[in-house]
């Protein structure tokens, strides 16, 4: 690919040889002859000058560079994933449905996909264009897939649900299984609360591995546009995520809880149920959410609190034993000197 193509393909500036020809994209100190690279900010520039890369991605605040073809963005970074994302990109090849797949009654199925072996799908399945379902996929009855969604080995996509497109789900995944709902009776036992609503994935949302997506008691759990939900999460019923938010691997979401649009997760934080995160509301990994939050709160800790206030806190917490050890002398100093003070004073009264 000619570099000048890529420079229009990420809307860059390029300086050097309009016609270099570039065959693939690596980082620094893996880029070879004829592949291009990326520096994210000046303090890799020297191993920028040791790579032998043929061209690199660059700031635009980087000086010239001479004899050197650079194309100049904003964010070299997610530069980077648009070249790269282009070189690994292949042509969808309908392989069409696996003799040994199956195929429920009255599903509406593409001609163009492609259905590995050992696929199970329902009845009145409809499935789009250029969908890809790996081995041991599990499909229930009456979902809908759209175009160029891929579901990877083992997944379950359970009854009912609705799957957008250009979705990618990752092996083991699970999309709307029961909720976990129950009342308890007056002699502690617990009594399962039915189900009956259903999941919906919109476009261009990622689910990791081993994620979990329960459906909704009533009504819906949604993952709205964007979405990207790492490796073992938990999704509660009636959960709704709101776009390009992101949810980092063991991050947990308590049911009918709503997140804002562009939240972030980080792993293993807990939001509690029935609350609403605002939007860009950021939280830190290990955190307890357990109240609303404004749009644009960043927050950490248990319970989360704003992230500076936790961070100076957990500075002190580190500290508490020379804390608790300096008030227990300061405590002795005290009642020796309220002694003495008694003392003074009973034997001026005399």
């Amino acid at each position: 690919m000619k570099i000048e193509e890529l420079a229009r393909l990420v809307g860059g500036t390029l300086s050097g040889d309009p016609g270099l020809m570039v065959s693939g994209f690596a980082p620094l100190e893996a880029a070879g002859p004829g592949e291009i690279s990326f520096l994210v900010n000046k303090a890799k520039i020297d191993a920028l000058k040791t790579s032998r890369a043929a061209a690199f991605l660059v700031p635009m605040n980087i000086g010239d560079l001479p004899g050197v073809t650079v194309i100049r963005v904003r964010d070299p970074n997610l530069a980077g994933a648009i070249i790269h994302s282009a070189f690994l990109a292949t042509p969808f090849r309908a392989d069409g449905i696996h003799p040994r797949a199956h195929v429920g009654r009255d599903c509406l199925i593409d001609a163009e996909v492609s259905i590995a072996p050992l696929a199970v799908i329902g009845d009145r399945v409809g499935i789009g264009p250029r969908v890809r379902i790996e081995a041991g996929v599990v499909i229930g009855d009456d979902v809908e897939i759209g175009e160029e969604t891929i579901i990877k080995a083992n997944a379950v996509i359970s009854s009912g649900s609705l799957v957008g497109s250009r979705v990618i789900i990752h092996p083991g995944a699970v999309v709307g299984s029961d909720g976990f709902g129950f009342a308890t009776d007056e002699r502690g036992c617990h009594v399962k609360r039915p189900q009956v609503g259903i999941v919906r994935i919109d476009d261009d949302v990622e689910i990791g591995a081993n994620t979990c997506i329960d459906r909704a008691a009533y009504g819906v759990t949604r993952i709205k546009s964007g979405v990207k939900i790492d490796n073992l999460v938990q999704i509660g019923h009636n959960v709704v995520v709101g776009d390009n938010s992101i949810l980092v691997a063991q991050a947990g979401i308590a049911g009918s809880t709503t997140l804002g649009r562009n939240v972030v997760l980080g792993g293993k934080a807990g939001v509690k149920g029935h609350i609403h995160l605002d939007d860009r509301v950021m939280v830190a990994g290990g955190s307890g959410v357990h109240d609303n939050q404004p749009a644009g709160a960043v927050i950490g800790g248990y319970p989360a609190i704003p992230i500076r206030k936790w961070t100076k806190s957990a500075a002190l917490f580190v500290k508490l034993p020379e804390i608790c050890a300096e008030i227990k002398e300061l405590k002795k100093d005290l009642a020796q000197l309220l002694g003495r003070n008694k003392e003074d004073s009973e034997g001026g009264g005399r």
